[in-house]
């Protein structure tokens, strides 16, 4: 079959939904092994994430025209018709051209199937429901019910739909400079001499938001003038607050930026370790960390069991969770999780943090962030730390509503991912 920017898609899309691969690392690949001009890779780029941002809508719309359920359909019917729909339902590709040209992937036995659910789709749009539910809310936003319902117990009723529209919505590409090697004040020169027009981010001074484009093309990038990371991780890492000479151990570190940004803080005087529990992911630390210049030690451990001994001035544990609050980037972080997996994520985040408590210096500081929101994750985390560890006491951060001991970052407030951030201090 000849490679359309279509087919591309489609595999991708089939891998991420019937896989449980991630889109940041399927897409990307399928694109560079594709012979795709710069057009097509970007309509092939629009309907990978599309489609997968917008599942949830997509299937219901399905399962209202089709003769059986979605869940029942052959994986290739299944794949190709929620290709189909996104164009049909989401963008302004012509209806004869999202039909024909979709219809062509299905395979010889599901082609008449899949051209005839996709022609009553579009003669029989279907109508968003309109009501306040969780569920309805869900269906016009693509963020699963529950996580709606979770919304709902953390925000203002006002706010929840239009917090749910940010989670589903793509983010603009963020970019730290990295001040071990260029000041702020000289790379947002640059940027602006290339033309990109860089926004500096309200969260961290040294963030800028851009367009979307390749970070590769922009200025200083073999040089290690920058990294790709959201305003929301640079917040995490000014509240970790690392001065010249501090020692700071990132204990879930990969693929690595704040680990780097803890390097360019510390300086020569310090040092940082990276750890991460999988040999594979420690190795991306080094290799981002070797682009930026900057010179962490990078250790592979359990957290639960760390292989450290002696004392740190500052520890952060950005811990394994949901990663709700990064599906403007990966959005299949908005239907993929279950509510019941929660509770098992939320055990182990104390359970780093615990056995970690130990490494601290008395005095120094410990951060405990998720990118998530929901509270199993969250306050509950953070309560249920402070009673496992009666020898850590909370510290106030200065967060961009206000100091608090706990801070939200949401993307409707704040233009950044969503990220739970609590500090303390051990006692003496």
């Amino acid at each position: 079959m000849r490679q359309t920017a279509r087919s591309v898609a489609l595999e991708a899309i089939r891998r991420v939904t019937d896989e449980g691969a991630y889109s940041t690392i399927v897409i990307p690949g399928a694109l560079r092994r594709s012979r795709l001009d710069a057009r097509d890779r970007a309509f092939a780029t629009d309907l990978a994430f599309g489609t997968i941002r917008h599942l949830l809508s997509i299937d219901r719309a399905l399962d209202r025209v089709a003769s059986r359920p979605v869940s029942r359909m052959s994986p290739i019917a299944r794949t190709v018709l929620r290709l189909g729909a996104y164009q049909v339902l989401f963008t302004d590709v012509a209806r004869h051209a999202a039909v024909g040209e979709t219809v062509g992937l299905a395979g010889d036995r599901e082609r008449g199937f899949v051209n005839a659910v996709l022609r009553r789709l579009v003669r029989e749009p279907p109508a968003w429901p309109e009501g306040s539910s969780e569920a309805d809310v869900s269906v016009r936003t693509g963020l699963t019910p529950w996580a709606v319902r979770e919304l709902g117990r953390l925000l203002p009723a006002e706010e929840v739909e239009t917090a749910s529209r940010a989670f589903a919505a793509g983010a603009r590409l963020c970019v730290r400079a990295n001040t071990a090697v260029i000041d702020a004040g000289s790379f947002r020169v640059a940027l602006t001499d290339a033309g990109a027009e860089p926004v500096p981010a309200p969260l961290d001074h040294t963030c800028f938001l851009l367009e979307h484009g390749d970070p590769r093309a922009l200025p200083g990038y073999a040089a290690g003038w920058f990294a790709v990371q959201d305003q929301a991780s640079a917040f995490v890492v000014g509240a970790l607050d690392p001065r010249p000479g501090d020692r700071v151990l990132d204990a879930c570190a990969a693929p690595g930026g704040k680990t780097s940004y803890a390097c360019a803080l510390v300086g020569d005087a310090g040092f940082v370790v990276g750890a991460d529990l999988h040999p594979g992911r420690a190795g991306l630390i080094r290799r981002g960390a070797d682009r930026l210049r900057v010179h962490p030690l990078v250790l592979a451990q359990d957290s639960t069991a760390p292989a450290l001994r002696g004392s740190f001035d500052r520890i952060l544990v950005d811990a394994p969770c949901s990663g709700l609050g990064s599906a403007r980037r990966r959005p299949e972080l908005l239907w993929r999780n279950e509510k019941g997996d929660l509770s098992k994520l939320a055990r182990k985040q104390v359970a780093i943090v615990s056995s970690l408590v130990d490494l601290l210096e008395p005095g120094g500081r410990l951060v405990y962030s998720v990118c998530t929101f929901p509270r199993a994750e969250t306050d509950a985390a953070a309560d249920a730390i402070v009673r496992h560890r009666p020898d850590l006491v909370p510290l106030t951060i200065d967060g961009p509503e206000g100091p608090a001991e706990r801070v939200r970052l949401w993307p409707h407030r704040h233009g950044s991912d969503g990220m739970f951030v609590a500090a303390f201090t051990k006692k003496a």
